[in-house]
């Protein structure tokens, strides 16, 4: 019996452009994204990292990096969720410098 073979992912940068209203928003929304990717497209999309934008507008946006067997399927993951997905763009390389730096304890 023959199986299929598991589709190529690629590395992916969403652009996200005037999203979200408050960091309270991004965060209910990122949760739901996360448990749409697991539960409905496990085997399409896979969430790697956001950086949240402050947009000139007061809004907030973001840039996603994913890793997905298509651009539509992140489309198909976005509108699922009720997010945007402005642009989509295949990442070609990465290039690290140094790790995304992580917040220190205030105390």
């Amino acid at each position: 019996m023959m199986m299929d073979s598991p589709r190529e992912m690629k590395t992916y940068a969403i652009r996200r452009n005037n999203a979200w209203q408050s960091p309270a928003e991004v965060e209910q929304v990122a949760g739901r994204s996360k448990q749409v990717a697991d539960d409905d497209f496990p085997s399409d999309i896979r969430w790697i990292r956001s950086y949240v934008i402050a947009e000139e507008d007061a809004t907030l946006g973001s840039v996603c990096i994913y890793q997905a067997v298509s651009p539509e399927a992140i489309r198909k993951h976005a509108q699922r969720v009720g997010m945007p997905a402005d642009e989509i763009w295949v990442v070609a390389d990465t290039v690290v410098i140094r790790p995304d730096p992580v917040k220190e304890a205030v105390a």
